[in-house]
């Protein structure tokens, strides 16, 4: 008799491993503040904002207010752009393993600029299964009159044995046709990763590689092609993340345009994480850009009690 297999990543999250090691923990837009605090009553509140190169800020301000014992959790979000968000998740409550939420938003001053995106979420072992639409979805018809245009997405991915398959079809529900599909597959170790996918109706491909070498390093490469915007070739970037101690670790990545990245993390104290970013153009070391800085570099500061 075989073991139950284990619940396999979501659509989104394959090939997680290494897309977080290319491109968490680089704060090199500009600056980021992030505070979170929770009351005893499990109210989260979360205060974030951002100021990228150009001078711009952005921030929300979220509250998240869960019942565990109900599988209730509700959150409501305002972002300085105006735009009122609100999400309500109901989990394992009509079947063991399903997650039912309700996302809504709302720019009160845009007028049409509404959603509301309807999720489901099915995990079992060795399935794992998303489907969402947008019930408010417009589309334009001619720039003069509108109509409802929905469209109804899923995805599933199946694993046995750390083997990995994966489809996404998005399905328009006006036109009754499939708008977009993608396929994947790959293989999941405890120490290394390896996922292929072929998006965009199959004319993209991009492929994956994370390997953790040993306890205090980890090593990971991403190789994209995509005729719209690769120019016929091949974009590559390879990074690895190496841990000084238990508070605090590096990061390194390159791609073959010639950007060096960096990236330096420390746990200041239990609840305060600092880290900076730094990016260099390599073919640019002497240049002046007058589109913007051809250099960057950023820092992020996370409170958390």
């Amino acid at each position: 008799m075989s073991l139950p297999q284990p619940v396999p990543p979501s659509w989104k999250d394959l090939g997680k491993s290494s897309t977080d090691l290319l491109q968490k923990d680089y704060p090199f837009h500009g600056t980021a503040l992030e505070v979170k605090t929770k009351t005893p009553s499990n109210v989260t509140f979360k205060v974030a904002g951002n100021r990228n190169a150009t001078g711009a800020i952005a921030g929300d301000i979220e509250a998240k207010m869960t019942n565990k014992q109900h599988g209730l959790t509700l959150t409501n979000t305002w972002t300085t752009a105006n735009v009122l968000k609100t999400q309500v998740e109901l989990d394992n409550q009509i079947t063991q393993g399903l997650k039912l939420d309700l996302t809504t938003s709302i720019a009160p001053s845009k007028g049409m600029n509404k959603s509301a995106v309807l999720n489901a979420v099915y995990k079992q072992s060795g399935f794992h299964s998303r489907a969402s639409i947008d019930v408010l979805k417009v589309g334009s018809v001619r720039s003069l009159a509108f109509r409802w245009g929905p469209t109804f997405t899923a995805d599933t991915v199946l694993g046995r044995d750390g083997f990995l398959v994966g489809a996404e079809a998005a399905y328009n529900v006006t036109e009754g046709r499939i708008s977009r599909y993608a396929l994947a597959a790959g293989f999941n170790a405890p120490e290394y990763a390896v996922t292929l996918h072929a998006l965009n109706d199959l004319k993209s491909f991009s492929a994956s590689y994370y390997h953790r070498v040993s306890a205090d390093v980890e090593a990971g490469a991403k190789a994209v092609y995509d005729p719209k915007h690769t120019h016929g070739g091949v974009a590559i970037e390879v990074g690895t993340k190496t841990y000084l101690d238990a508070a605090a670790f590096v990061k390194a990545k390159i791609n073959n345009a010639g950007v060096l990245a960096l990236g330096y993390t420390q746990s200041l104290r239990p609840g305060l994480k600092a880290s900076f970013g730094l990016a260099i153009d390599t073919q640019k070391l002497n240049e002046v850009d007058p589109s913007g800085p051809v250099h960057k570099v950023g820092m992020s500061f996370v409170f958390e009690s």
